[in-house]
């Protein structure tokens, strides 16, 4: 099967650097299937999970993504998050406690800095959530 390249790169870090076969992103319109080969786009993603078909492995690679842009080219694949966590380094209990604690901070927001600030923890806690509640279902 054909392959491209994807990077994922958060403003921290590159979250992933490898090859897939399929990805699907949480573009702003709806999910969005992307293989090899595809036609030019750059979109805006909203909070969600990326789900990558890596060769060689029967589980997809997971990245839960506060938002971002995604630029797809026939081969490349470029995902510029906001924040971005693998799957396996998110905590159900830390998400929870972060989307609580984001919630009380936009309730107390005074002025439009920390209401812009607890508007992006909120999506980074829901990005996560939406992560783990994926799988769980796979699982299931």
């Amino acid at each position: 099967m054909s392959k491209m390249h994807v990077e994922v790169v958060s403003t921290e870090q590159l979250i992933y650097s490898g090859e897939a076969e399929f990805l699907v992103a949480p573009a702003l319109e709806g999910e969005i299937g992307v293989y090899p080969r595809h036609v030019p786009l750059l979109t805006r993603i909203k909070p969600g999970v990326l789900r990558m078909t890596v060769p060689g492995s029967k589980e997809e690679v997971l990245v839960a993504v506060s938002g971002g842009m995604l630029e797809v080219q026939p081969t490349h694949i470029t995902v510029l998050a906001d924040t971005a966590i693998r799957g396996e380094d998110l905590d159900e209990a830390r998400a929870n406690e972060a989307k609580r604690a984001a919630e009380e901070s936009l309730q107390h927001a005074t002025d439009d800095l920390s209401t812009a600030k607890a508007h992006a923890a909120l999506a980074v806690a829901i990005a996560q959530l939406k992560a783990l509640d994926y799988l769980k279902k796979r699982v299931h």
